[in-house]
């Protein structure tokens, strides 16, 4: 157990008072002193926070919590940062799960060799969100694809979505232009978002998209659009916090998969997924078979791999 919190210098004086006969011959850097107390370790460091770590941490924190108030009348709530942080996810899910009819958009493709870049934008109203629920909707990342591949038709069948295919072809294109991953992610993101509300008049309250860069260059990334969205809410993991973003990465990723399944039968090879060696072993082998067009048509050009098996 671990608490840390910033204490005034009046306490920190009454701290070092207190465990002076407990202190360690070593003080760790950027520390005033770090002391044994029972099975608790206290540290004060130079920056004013003290850290109290151990199975009693809590207990040990609180004695200075209670003079924090009972000196300065400042209140600091006895809770580590991972139960806050947990906390303050909790609220998170259920504000923007629960409480919001959200349009959202997630891509899948953009780690692996082969196969192309798939993003979906989907529309999920609050009345859907159990039903969303009950199929066991979340970040397609934390799902099998089994269990993808016989729940994305029922949410294609219920839930409004778009979905675009950039295929190895226009995507090596686009590289030569000398556009970065994040850039393609924007200009694809904002096509299937601008596209899925052009389809209805949907009565969503938010649009999200999982924060792959800053706002600032997502907006600059996207800026010769014709049309171009705004008002985006932009989240780290919004896949695992908003169910429009799930339901699309999960859509995103059946597509991706049907799209390898095809690759697979038209170069008569189980394609393997990622960027790892035994990628690299299978490119080799096509590369060597077809040579370097065909295999183009097939991956991502750019990826370090290719200069693997090409030996460069």
């Amino acid at each position: 157990m671990v608490r840390v919190f910033k204490v005034s210098p009046n306490v920190a004086q009454m701290m070092i008072e207190y465990y002076k006969d407990y202190k360690r011959d070593k003080t760790p850097d950027y520390a005033v002193f770090q002391a044994d107390s029972a099975d608790v370790v206290v540290t004060l460091y130079n920056s004013g926070k003290a850290m109290f770590q151990g199975i009693s941490a809590d207990i040990e924190a609180q004695l200075w919590i209670d003079q924090e108030k009972h000196l300065n009348n400042i209140t600091i709530e006895n809770t580590s940062k991972k139960d806050k942080e947990k906390k303050e996810k909790k609220d998170k899910d259920h504000k923007l799960t629960f409480n919001y009819s959200t349009i959202g958009s997630d891509e899948v493709g953009t780690g692996d060799y082969f196969g192309p870049i798939v993003v979906t934008a989907t529309y999920v109203s609050k009345e859907n969100i159990s039903f969303l629920e009950d199929l066991g909707v979340k970040d397609s990342k934390k799902i099998t694809d089994d269990i993808i591949k016989k729940i994305a038709p029922q949410i294609a069948k219920k839930i409004p979505y778009v979905t675009f295919i950039l295929n190895n072809t226009s995507y090596n294109s686009l590289k030569k232009e000398d556009l970065n991953m994040n850039k393609i992610k924007a200009v694809l993101h904002n096509k299937v978002l601008i596209n899925l509300i052009k389809k209805d008049n949907y009565n969503y309250e938010k649009i999200v998209i999982d924060e792959f860069c800053s706002p600032k260059n997502f907006y600059n990334y996207i800026s010769d659009a014709k049309e171009k969205i705004t008002n985006v809410t932009f989240l780290t993991k919004a896949e695992d916090q908003v169910m429009s973003v799930a339901a699309a990465s999960i859509i995103s990723r059946f597509v991706f998969l049907r799209e390898i399944k095809k690759i697979s039968d038209e170069l008569q090879k189980e394609v393997i997924l990622g960027a790892g060696s035994k990628v690299d072993e299978l490119a080799k082998e096509i590369l060597n078979e077809k040579g370097i067009e065909e295999l183009s048509k097939y991956v991502k050009l750019n990826f370090k791999n290719t200069q693997k098996i090409k030996g460069d």
